[in-house]
C-alpha cells in the first residue's frame, strides 16, 4: 500500500469526479462509481485527494504494522485508470479474469487501464465481486 498516509475523509466523490477531464475519463468514472456501488453494497468515501474507496478494513502486517484502508475502489489517473483490488494479489488471484479482460497492466494489487472500451466490464466485475469475496474469507 504505497499511500499509507491516505485517509477517509468526508469530501464529496461527486464533486471530485465532476472535475474529471477529459470528458470520456468522467463518464467512465461514474460508471465505474455505479459498477462498485452496485456489487459492493457500499457507499463510496473519498480516501486522499483523488481515490474513490468502498467500505473499509483493518490489515495487520507480520511487521506489526496494521491500519485501515478500503475494501475495493478506483481512481481515475491521467495516464489510466487505477481500480484497487486489495484484497488480493491480482497477478495471482485474478490470472483467468486478467486472460479475458482486455488491454490492462496490473500491480500486486491493482489492475491499470486508459479507459473502458478497452477491457470488458462483465469480465471486470467478475473481478470485483472475487476480490470482495477473498476479503471476507479473510481472518478478521
Amino acid at each position: 500500500m504505497a499511500e499509507l498516509k491516505t485517509k477517509a475523509n468526508d469530501q464529496s466523490v461527486e464533486a471530485f469526479l465532476q472535475k474529471v477531464e477529459p470528458t470520456k475519463k468522467r463518464d467512465d468514472s461514474f460508471k465505474l462509481l455505479e459498477m462498485m456501488k452496485r456489487l459492493s453494497g457500499l457507499e463510496p468515501t473519498m480516501w486522499g485527494e483523488s481515490i474513490v474507496g468502498f467500505g473499509t478494513y483493518h490489515y495487520k502486517y507480520a511487521s506489526g504494522r496494521e491500519g485501515n484502508w478500503f475494501q475495493i475502489g478506483f481512481s481515475p489517473r491521467k495516464q489510466n485508470f487505477s481500480v484497487y483490488l486489495m484484497s488480493c494479489d491480482a497477478a495471482n488471484d485474478l490470472s483467468d479474469e486478467l486472460e479475458r479482460l482486455g488491454k490492462h497492466k496490473t500491480g500486486k494489487a491493482c489492475l491499470y487501464f486508459n479507459k473502458l472500451a478497452d477491457i470488458d466490464t462483465s469480465v471486470l466485475e467478475e473481478m470485483i465481486v472475487k476480490a470482495l469475496k477473498i476479503l471476507e474469507s479473510k481472518p478478521k
